[in-house]
């Protein structure tokens, strides 16, 4: 895609200032490629409280926020409004950041796809670990052989904490909202499609997960096209604090992402040193990547370029989600071919 052109900064419209906006927005305040922010949320005084904080300015709504002339979104609304911001977006010729997952269903993802694609205009969706500088060496050592032959991958994303009732009621459920970046990053580190899923999960620890039929811990075997395995385990609690790693065996080297000084795992053998300080929030652990994305995001506005992270990536990764939640239910191993053609059919 063309970019602007532009030798001046750009001015950005962020919509949502939540927990991950007002990240976004502090990111990009910071980014030399970004000279003013206008910031809107359904949260009036949310929204003036953290642009008083950065000295940007405040639109009422992101129909106001595209009328003040900015030259690009950054969508980090919850979930259900994603669809409906992109489409502004496309309506007004803007480039988009959006938070994942863009929709929680396949027919809304495609019909958001479409209309983009119609329109012409950049759309980067924000899966950070392809921007963690961990994930892109293991990503390297597949692609260059450095691994020899990939027997299997061990994946884990682990909340400290679940979120508000709330969020969850809404979310999608633990694959779709949690996994969902697992899911990213296999396909982004191995370079293969995932083509098989046997997913189950259960309630342990949070009772009102059940209301929305939804799971506080989760793991799944995946199958990739290349013919390597994958394990997936995940969970809304963690006592030492925010876990996520994918570990990748193969015949010539084994190594992990996500293996650091804070990975809040315990050893239990004798003389092994204390439980480590983990990190207490996903911002802190992917503090670095979530800047590096939104600057790969700004760069590409700038000076043209294929998308970072597609909306056709954001689809592939969904596609596995709905698999996944299929196979819980059903209590079997779901091809993801089988989900993408029942989509297919019903599009």
């Amino acid at each position: 895609m063309e970019g602007l052109g532009k030798t001046a900064a750009l001015h950005i419209g962020v919509v949502g200032v939540g927990r991950i906006g007002s990240l976004h927005a502090a990111s990009l305040q910071a980014l030399e490629g970004v000279e003013r922010l206008t910031l809107t949320d359904a949260d009036a005084g949310r929204a003036r409280t953290t642009a008083d904080e950065l000295g940007a300015s405040v639109a009422g709504t992101p129909e106001e926020l595209v009328e003040a002339g900015v030259d690009a979104l950054v969508i980090a609304t919850p979930t259900p409004a994603h669809a409906a911001l992109l489409r502004l977006a496309a309506d007004a010729g803007l480039p988009a950041f959006c938070e994942k997952p863009v929709a929680l269903e396949v027919p809304a993802l495609d019909d958001v796809v479409a209309y983009t694609d119609r329109a012409g205009i950049l759309v980067q969706i924000g899966f950070q670990r392809r921007f963690d500088a961990g994930f892109r060496a293991a990503r390297e050592a597949v692609a260059t052989g450095a691994i020899g032959n990939l027997l299997v991958l061990r994946a884990a994303t682990h909340d400290p904490s679940p979120p508000a009732e709330a969020y969850i009621a809404e979310s999608g459920g633990i694959y779709r909202d949690l996994h969902i970046h697992d899911f990213d990053a296999i396909r982004f580190v191995t370079g293969d499609e995932i083509v098989e899923i046997y997913a189950a999960g259960a309630v342990r620890e949070t009772p009102w997960f059940e209301r929305h039929d939804d799971l506080d811990t989760a793991a799944a075997v995946l199958r990739l096209s290349g013919g390597a395995l994958a394990v997936l385990t995940g969970t809304r609690h963690d006592p030492l604090g925010y876990d996520v790693r994918l570990e990748v065996f193969g015949t010539s080297d084994s190594i992990v992402a996500g293996s650091d000084a804070r990975t809040p795992l315990r050893s239990v053998e004798p003389g092994s040193p204390p439980a480590p300080a983990g990190y207490p929030r996903f911002k802190e652990r992917f503090e670095r990547a979530y800047r590096t994305e939104l600057a790969a995001f700004v760069e590409t506005v700038l000076r043209g370029g294929e998308s970072a992270c597609s909306l056709h990536e954001a689809r592939a990764a969904l596609l596995v989600a709905t698999a996944a939640d299929l196979s819980r239910h059903q209590h079997r191993p779901v091809p993801i071919e089988e989900v993408a053609s029942a989509q297919a059919l019903t599009g």
